[in-house]
């Protein structure tokens, strides 16, 4: 008796896997080889069992939105060189011995503060000549004051007196002539700092013989700092002064914006000029090669899909859109895109309804079913036996990815 159980539980057993099996042939459409089961597009079997029907096609669960306006752009990562925004060159504008050095590259210095002394050997002989011209001056001015009071007294002539005068104007002259040429001879000899700032370089010692129109030091002034790179002509045409871009150096982000951007090619690079000034850098070093990215294209209140929307056979670009339960084709024109949105310029419409899953089981006819129609099954049978919501989202997507 117990044995007769057992053959009649296992027989049991065997029409329940054998009824799953038949179950799961249907869902799938009786294609486990892909999309085109049995070399017949459609992703359908051909005629098969005893009467030569054909068996339900096998449907895809897919997510789908219409498209949308928005902005897109397209960033490009450039490198860049940091400069200070205020650069001093000081160069020698005499020859001579240099006597001093009060700088050395690294040091902060304040505008005003003499940073090198050159021996011009000439301010000497200008402070001889201002002393004599001096002397003269005193003189001259003595005596006019003397027939000043002459001349009022009417001991001499106007024309004696007007003598007098054109001999203080002229050593007047001589000394304010002089005066000039000492001011002058010593800042050739004692350079001061025009600016505050950095010393970048210096490029003297003491006893050197510097030389009319050599370069003695750099000062960068504090405060902002500017990048400068080079774009493309392309690029170049899609730049703003004023554009916000992003700097990154040493795992640290800036944020910089452009102010100059050149119409002319640069002969050394065949590219366009573009500089960017910088806030709060000061732990970016002067001189040092960063990473930049700008946005250098962007189209404004555009159609948008989702990018994984797009689909492309022989460089032809095109969507699936749902129309009663089935996927179409739609050849789409694409412009700019993201990872995350595409440019749509031609072939949707507003109401269109578009295939935002990829799937490779979509094709042109495919049956398809919407993901909010299989959770809303998929719910109203949970409930009935008690499933969790995410349980039944989960569910949901795992059918939307089976393909």
């Amino acid at each position: 008796m117990n044995k007769k159980k057992l053959i009649i539980a296992g027989a049991a057993a065997v029409v329940i896997i054998a009824v799953a099996a038949i179950i799961a042939k249907s869902l799938t459409g009786g294609n486990a080889g892909g999309r085109n089961g049995g070399g017949m597009p459609g992703g359908q079997r051909g005629n098969g069992g005893s009467g030569g029907q054909q068996q339900e096609a096998s449907y895809t669960v897919v997510k789908t939105e219409n498209p949308h306006y928005g902005d897109v752009s397209v960033s490009s990562s450039l490198t860049g060189t940091v400069e200070a925004s205020d650069v001093v060159h000081i160069y020698a504008k005499a020859s001579g011995d240099v006597i001093a050095v009060n700088i050395a590259a690294g040091d902060t210095v304040e505008a005003g503060h003499e940073i090198i002394t050159i021996d011009t050997e000439k301010v000497e002989s200008a402070k001889n000549q201002l002393d004599s011209a001096k002397l003269n001056l005193d003189s001259a001015s003595s005596d006019l004051n003397r027939m000043q009071l002459l001349y009022n007294g009417g001991d001499i002539t106007a024309q004696e007196f007007e003598q007098y005068q054109d001999k203080y104007k002229s050593a007047k002259l001589s000394y304010d002539n002089a005066k000039l040429n000492y001011d002058q001879q010593l800042s050739y000899s004692s350079i001061t700092a025009p600016i505050s700032g950095r010393v970048e370089s210096v490029n003297v010692e003491v006893f050197d013989q510097a030389n009319m129109n050599q370069e003695l030091a750099v000062i960068s002034g504090e405060g902002e700092k500017r990048i400068t790179t080079y774009v493309s002509e392309r690029m170049m045409q899609n730049l703003s002064a004023g554009d916000e871009i992003k700097v990154i150096k040493n795992g640290e982000e800036y944020t910089g914006h452009l102010t100059e951007i050149s119409s002319i090619v640069d002969s050394d690079t065949g590219l366009f000029k573009v500089k960017a000034e910088l806030e709060n850098t000061d732990d970016i070093a002067t001189g040092s090669t960063v990473k930049i990215i700008m946005v250098t294209e962007k189209s404004e209140n555009v159609m948008l899909v989702p990018v994984d929307a797009i689909y492309y056979s022989g460089g032809d670009a095109y969507v699936y859109v749902v129309e009663e339960g089935v996927a179409h084709m739609k050849p789409v024109q694409v412009g700019l895109y993201d990872t995350e949105v595409a440019e749509i310029k031609d072939g949707l419409t507003d109401t269109d309804v578009v295939i935002s899953t990829w799937s490779n089981n979509l094709y042109e006819g495919a049956s398809v079913r919407l993901y909010d129609d299989v959770y809303a099954e998929n719910a109203s049978a949970g409930e009935q036996a008690g499933a969790a919501p995410a349980a039944l989202e989960t569910q949901a997507n795992a059918e939307a990815s089976a393909e």
